[in-house]
């Protein structure tokens, strides 16, 4: 036997655990931030929003929820809405899903559903002119 070590990495998974951030997919909250406070069982869970966003405190089944990377990682098991609130501010998750790509993305989703005829005729014409301007420079650039 050799006496090399064997390194083991855990996985990258999101795990459903209290304190994790989700993003609400279905029913009147959906497209909102919230954290799971408690697990009921193995397909529904008790979530929770900071007092200023919409979400009230209910039970919501995992199929109606996308696990986000952000994780509160202070807030204890059965956590009221004030404390909620507290380590919401604290740890800065509306800041740090601001900053994301993915929240990036759905803005940009929600910015270009909101568009008009005349503003994707515009939007054609500025893709073609940052076509036209980049095979200028790929061009001038090779030749």
């Amino acid at each position: 036997m050799s006496t090399d070590t064997l390194e083991v990495q855990t996985s990258q998974w999101r795990l459903v655990e209290v304190g994790r951030v989700v993003l609400m997919t279905d029913g009147r909250y959906s497209g909102n931030l919230a954290t799971i406070v408690e697990i009921i069982d193995h397909k529904r869970v008790l979530v929770d929003g900071p007092i200023s966003s919409a979400i009230a405190r209910h039970a919501s089944p995992l199929a109606h929820l996308i696990l986000t990377p952000l994780v509160i990682k202070s807030l204890p098991r059965g956590a009221r809405s004030g404390k909620v609130t507290k380590c919401w501010e604290a740890e800065g998750i509306e800041s740090k899903w601001a900053e994301s790509a993915w929240a990036k993305k759905i803005a940009s989703k929600n910015r270009r559903r909101q568009l008009n005829d005349f503003d994707r005729f515009r939007v054609t014409v500025l893709r073609k002119q940052r076509r036209f301007d980049v095979k200028k420079a790929a061009s001038k650039a090779t030749a």
